[in-house]
């Protein structure tokens, strides 16, 4: 019997060095253009999909993941869920991921559930999930916090499965479910809502240096796990927003009264940090409490002083961070009184983050609020309004958002090389005046894509935002 010579493959099968299980090698990061040579659609690429480099980490393009609490966590430690939650958004092509707030001190976490960074114990379960994510070419940060006078209470779901069944009570964990009922602290002891929060107690000023070097020690441990970058939380009236805040600060000391006092805190932990981290560093801001129909103009026209915290504020705050060496600020805002008036709407928040481009030019701003079309995103960076896009509950929608974005922008970016099938119809050599060529024979049926689009021109790259 004679056997037939088989075309055997001469070539073992890729595999990413050092890493603990198989995993294929990405060709190049996930989300970032395609070889202009080849893809001719990319030699003028919106801005969206414009690398951006700061401090010699490079983001593949501008569509970052906000943090998003995810109220998950078994003291502090990430778990399963958020293996499977962010390693799947390293798949899909973001510029950036970042991890929830994670409380530097356990009294300073949200709910019992929330992450933590205050003890090496925690590090391990960081680093399983940051050691996928830079297997396959991503870029992972995390987001430090204290919730401040919001400590101590119960997840979001829990909550409200307790007012269906008919309970009025308040959202205060208690020691028996974890919770640390006596040990919330704010910068002063006013409750964020007295029926249903905690009620802090002032932080006094060995608790502040305590703090500061909670915030040293978890960058050190940042540093072990390995992230691209850290945000320092500062927004939704957490601990820092209550600090700046006249609503929520009425201290008498070196960090309550004036401006300069309100915001010494947060600039000590920022220069604190730049010292200690040569990488990326972002802050989010709350950049107004919303509360102009409620009190007034944020300077009182009476006495001159400081009603509550909104853009002028946030505007010094800024430029005295950037001028410490913060590389990006990311404007959110609210959160810090019950009286705010939001307005959402698509775009909602970007006039906030446009102000703080115009008057602090040497900071890179990333803005947020309802930004969920390709279109909408570009043309906030295109029109200079912003330099980058966080987006959160748009991510949990659409986890292949960057892809989908590159499809209607008109450009061709990398799928991860297990999903390149899904991707034929936006992995074609394009010229602007050609029918488009199919790169290695994938076309736009294959993987159940429905019937061959009929386009052969690329789509509208700009558009208004709505």
């Amino acid at each position: 019997m004679t056997i037939p010579v088989q075309p055997i493959f001469p070539y073992p099968p890729p595999r990413v060095e050092g890493y603990h299980t198989y995993l294929p090698p990405q060709v190049q990061p996930v989300g970032s253009l395609l070889d202009d040579k080849e893809y001719k659609q990319n030699v003028n690429p919106p801005k969206l999909f414009e690398p951006v480099t700061i401090r010699g980490i490079e983001f593949p393009n501008r569509a970052w993941v906000a943090p998003m609490c995810q109220y998950s966590a078994d003291d502090g430690s990430l778990t399963d869920h958020h293996f499977v939650h962010l390693g799947a958004m390293a798949q899909r092509g973001w510029g950036s991921i970042m991890i929830e707030a994670t409380a530097v001190v356990p009294e300073g976490r949200i709910t019992p559930q929330d992450c933590g960074l205050w003890k090496d114990a925690q590090i391990e379960s960081y680093k399983r999930v940051v050691s996928y994510v830079h297997a396959v070419k991503g870029v992972i940060g995390i987001q430090l916090a204290h919730a401040g006078r919001k400590a101590s209470t119960v997840a979001p779901w829990t909550s409200r499965e307790a007012l269906e069944k008919g309970y009025q009570g308040g959202t205060v964990a208690s020691e028996e479910h974890g919770g640390w009922p006596n040990n919330v602290v704010g910068p002063s002891p006013i409750s964020f809502n007295a029926d249903k929060f905690p009620s802090p107690i002032e932080a006094s000023t060995e608790y502040i240096q305590s703090l500061k070097k909670a915030f040293a020690d978890s960058v050190e441990r940042c540093k072990a796990i390995g992230f691209d970058f850290i945000e320092i939380h500062g927004a939704h009236g957490y601990l820092l927003h209550e600090f700046v805040d006249p609503i929520s600060n009425k201290r008498t000391d070196q960090y309550g009264g004036s401006l300069d006092n309100r915001i010494r805190l947060p600039l000590e932990i920022a220069e604190i940090m730049r010292e200690k981290w040569d990488k990326p560093l972002f802050y989010r801001v709350s950049a107004t409490d919303w509360l102009d129909d409620t009190l007034g103009p944020e300077k009182g026209q009476g006495d001159g002083e400081w009603a509550w915290w909104g853009i002028e504020q946030t505007t010094i705050l800024t430029q005295k961070l950037a001028d410490i060496g913060v590389d990006v600020i990311d404007v959110s805002s609210g959160g810090n009184d019950l009286r705010q008036k939001v307005r959402p709407g698509p775009s909602y928040q970007l006039p906030l983050a446009e102000h703080i481009k115009k008057a602090v030019p040497n900071i890179l701003v990333g803005a947020v609020g309802i930004i969920t079309t390709p279109h909408q995103a570009n043309d906030i960076i295109e029109e200079g309004k912003a330099d980058v896009i966080f987006m959160a509950r748009q991510v949990l929608r659409d986890i292949d958002f960057p892809l989908e974005a590159a499809l209607a922008l008109g450009v061709a970016v990398a799928p991860a090389v297990q999903f390149e099938r899904a991707w034929g119809r936006m992995m074609v050599k394009r010229d602007h005046n050609d029918d488009p060529q199919h790169k290695h024979g994938i076309t736009e049926v294959q993987g159940e894509e429905g019937v061959k689009s009929k386009r052969s021109t690329p789509p509208e790259i700009h558009t208004s935002i709505p």
